[in-house]
């Protein structure tokens, strides 16, 4: 990406700095019944509220969406497998699906895009739950082999991967606020013992893609939030505490990475007994938590102190809202956060929004909208919105306007 159409009236990001934006398989797929997740949105003590359905359908018109991606002016598309199809069962391999997501691959490539590829995006095969899930150590050794078997099919055409997506979400909703599989309430042992098997299945996982081929970039990637401690010592330490299960163990991971994917979308209150919520008069967005554009600054300039200056990029922010005017407002200030990070010397090699459409958001089903496209739900009808426009004005300048 150039800088040639940036001007004395705008702010130029550096030379080959990365645009793209972001879906997850089981968001906009459909039809992945063969996960925990369709487990669990089935179950009748989910906490989900709706099922994800046929989502955005996108297992079928990804050459389409993809086509849309780079009509926009981005310049790579990240993506996530669907391990439950590539292995349906313990050790049995689908060819065809491999050859799926290799399509996906070369479609980006024929469109002038990066394939940026995540490896496990929240869902995992049945049978890695009848193992035991994330609190069995074997479950890292199986995503290991999982992650061979896919370098070895994919990894000569492949940009980038990110191993795991978000591993700290993944334990701690799913063992604390029982939300996500396996639905554990305050289960803190059983938390601590899947953030283990989950690091042991990043850390296998980069070693077996590396195996195959050493020169394929891969990192991990983190959900990080403006942690803020508010009422003195007792508070700061609660916030320390909180931010050492919830970040620094795969941060430190992560320091041998070739780059780590920081994901942010708001800040958190940290009282002395934990999280207190929103501050009074402050915005409050669909899922609950503040309109707080300036966390992304704030963690990249974490990650990069924790990380020991492991490269970083940023590979999800994003805001769910009905109001696309704010969601303008939302990702201009967390770019302008971007740019002090860089003028201070902080190595991020790009931005990637969530998400290129509007999507199945887990617990939350379809009312968040995070989307660059929304997406009609009868008709599967794509719609550009005003701030898909808007970043790919950016996007084309690599800069944005000084006002």
């Amino acid at each position: 990406m150039s800088n040639a159409a940036a001007t004395s009236e705008s702010l130029p990001f550096p030379e080959g700095f990365r645009w793209g934006t972001a879906t997850a398989a089981h968001q906009v797929e459909g039809g992945n019944w063969n996960n925990d997740w369709w487990a669990w949105e089935h179950a009748p003590d989910s906490k989900c509220v709706e099922p994800s359905g046929d989502a955005c359908d996108h297992f079928w018109r990804y050459p389409q969406d993809i086509a849309q991606l780079a009509d926009l002016g981005f310049d790579n598309y990240r993506f996530s497998l669907e391990w439950s199809r590539i292995e349906p069962e313990d050790g049995e391999i689908s060819k065809a699906a491999l050859d799926h997501y290799g399509r996906m691959v070369d479609a980006c490539h024929e469109n002038g895009l990066e394939a940026v590829v995540t490896y496990h995006h929240f869902t995992s095969p049945r049978w890695i739950t009848a193992l035991g899930g994330w609190e069995a150590p074997v479950t890292a050794d199986r995503f290991a082999r999982f992650a061979e078997t896919v370098t070895k099919h994919l990894g000569d055409r492949m940009d980038r991967v990110c191993t795991i997506n978000e591993p700290n979400i993944v334990a701690t909703v799913g063992w604390l606020l029982g939300a996500f599989p396996p639905g554990h309430e305050l289960d803190v042992e059983g938390r601590r013992r899947a953030n283990e098997v989950m690091i042991a299945a990043h850390e296998k996982g980069r070693d077996a893609i590396k195996g195959v081929n050493d020169a394929l970039p891969v990192g991990l990637t983190v959900s990080m939030a403006d942690y803020q401690p508010v009422g003195g010592d007792d508070a700061v330490a609660k916030r320390d505490q909180i931010r050492r299960s919830m970040e620094d163990i795969f941060l430190e991971s992560a320091r041998t990475d070739d780059f780590l994917g920081v994901q942010t979308y708001s800040r958190e209150r940290i009282g002395p007994d934990g999280n207190i919520g929103p501050e009074a008069g402050q915005r409050v967005l669909d899922m609950g938590y503040e309109f707080w554009p300036e966390a992304l600054e704030a963690t990249i300039r974490r990650a990069w102190e924790v990380t020991e200056q492991t490269p970083l990029i940023v590979t999800e922010n994003g805001i769910g809202t009905t109001n696309d005017e704010e969601r303008i407002e939302y990702v201009d200030r967390a770019l302008r956060g971007v740019l002090r990070c860089l003028a201070d010397g902080i190595d991020v090699g790009g931005y990637t929004y969530w998400s290129l459409m509007d999507n199945f958001e887990w617990a939350f089903g379809y009312v968040p909208q995070f989307g660059l496209i929304s997406v009609d739900r009868e008709t599967q009808q794509r719609t550009l919105k005003p701030s898909a426009r808007w970043l790919s004005q950016i996007a084309r300048a690599n800069a944005l306007p000084i006002a």
